[in-house]
């Protein structure tokens, strides 16, 4: 009897420990998408500032620093949409590991960059370009999530059948840029990754639409681990892995991948991308159900990949 509370209890402490802090994700988003990070174009200072920022969030929560410089995996980007003289800018990918010394990773990952004053040719708003576009969906969002996992599984005093990469990607505005140099230069090997999970704007719920899950028929696995999910908010799936941003550099990889996407909305890549236009309770919903993906997909030996297209 003794042994049944004492398990009741710690369940109940890994539950409060589990939680997704609202406070937290605001706290974030309103720090990376904020006027004074000027859009966190690649090649900034305020680029550089973000990843410092989750640098330090990686390292309070005792993530193993995976880079090949510290948390840092460097590259160059290159500017290609239009004519300017420093086309060539230093990137990073942002890369901690929460190692439970199993033979196979879970990636999850987000991208950290913007558009910045919307002048190197991907901005939406044509009236406003010279003016920051401040990026609180795209893809602060998706940060803010990608840390509060990394907390998550770090804090919840479990050790996983699985390790667990958490990634931040420099340069997806250039073209996903971040997210192909890491599949051409790994620094787990990528037939050990199980699959991978990307978030890229989360933060714009729409309750007729739902949530979108992007990569549902990569595995024949997926299907299992909805099925019957519990869940807090609306969700659709789609089946091909490819689309815009981080996860398709995965998927050509064939590996197993979920893109979590909150749709399209008239401020994308325009200056009214700001953070008082979150949805914060539909925010932490989100994050709770890719915990429960997670979860469920640790109970499963192999992620067998399938080719949708």
């Amino acid at each position: 009897m003794n042994r049944y509370f004492l398990l009741i209890f710690l369940l109940a402490v890994s539950v409060v420990n589990a939680q997704v802090s609202e406070k937290k994700l605001k706290k974030h988003i309103c720090y990376l998408a904020a006027d004074n990070m000027k859009g966190r174009q690649t090649g900034s200072r305020e680029a550089e500032a973000a990843a410092k920022y989750i640098e330090r969030k990686f390292k309070q929560y005792g993530l193993q620093p995976m880079g090949t410089d510290g948390f840092r995996q460097h590259f160059e980007a290159k500017v290609k949409r239009v004519v300017v003289t420093d086309s060539i800018r230093k990137a990073a990918n942002i890369i901690g590991f929460l190692n439970n010394n199993a033979p196979y990773t879970i990636v999850v990952g987000a991208h950290y960059d913007h558009i910045g004053y919307g002048d190197l040719g991907n901005s939406k708003d044509s009236l406003n370009i010279g003016k920051i576009h401040n990026g609180a969906d795209d893809n602060a969002s998706g940060v803010a999530g990608l840390l509060e996992l990394a907390k998550h599984y770090a804090k919840n005093r479990i050790k996983e059948r699985f390790n667990l990469l958490f990634i931040a990607f420099g340069a997806e505005e250039l073209g996903l840029l971040g997210s192909k140099y890491f599949v051409e230069h790994p620094v787990v090997p990528l037939n050990t990754i199980h699959w991978m999970l990307n978030m890229d704007m989360i933060g714009r719920y729409n309750p007729g639409n739902g949530v979108a899950v992007i990569g549902y028929g990569t595995s024949s696995r997926f299907p299992e681990i909805f099925k019957d999910i519990p869940s807090g908010i609306k969700f659709y799936t789609g089946r091909d892995g490819n689309g815009g941003s981080d996860q398709t550099s995965f998927y050509k990889k064939n590996i197993p991948v979920l893109f979590f996407h909150t749709g399209g909305h008239p401020d994308y890549h325009k200056t009214g991308d700001d953070p008082s236009k979150i949805d914060f309770k539909a925010l932490r919903a989100i994050l709770e159900l890719e915990i429960r993906v997670i979860d469920r997909s640790m109970g499963v030996l192999k992620m067998d990949f399938i080719r949708t297209n």
